[in-house]
């Protein structure tokens, strides 16, 4: 299954290896992972960045996987809301 990981991000020091460690583990359940903290875009402007993530979770995921602490995120509301909109798979992690 495709996957779209969502978490908190900002202002959390230790954010790529907790995401990286949670892509790991869901590639080995056999998943395909979009994890957003890879694409290395920390100074880019906000919009920029919603711009280059939300195409995936829109076209290509068939689940989002949340990340424990998830709703501290204003992104990751926005894109668990958007998950739900389109009926997409649910994982909490």
């Amino acid at each position: 299954m495709k996957v779209y990981l969502a978490g908190k991000i900002s202002g959390r020091p230790n954010y790529f290896d907790v995401f990286a460690s949670a892509a790991d583990d869901l590639r080995k359940r056999g998943h395909e992972v979009f994890n957003p903290a890879a694409a290395n875009l920390e100074g880019t402007p906000l919009n920029k960045i919603m711009a280059y993530l939300l195409p995936y979770l829109c076209l290509e995921a068939e689940a989002i996987a949340l990340l424990p602490g998830w709703w501290r995120s204003g992104g990751a509301r926005i894109e668990y809301l958007l998950a739900r909109y389109l009926g997409l798979k649910i994982i909490k992690l």
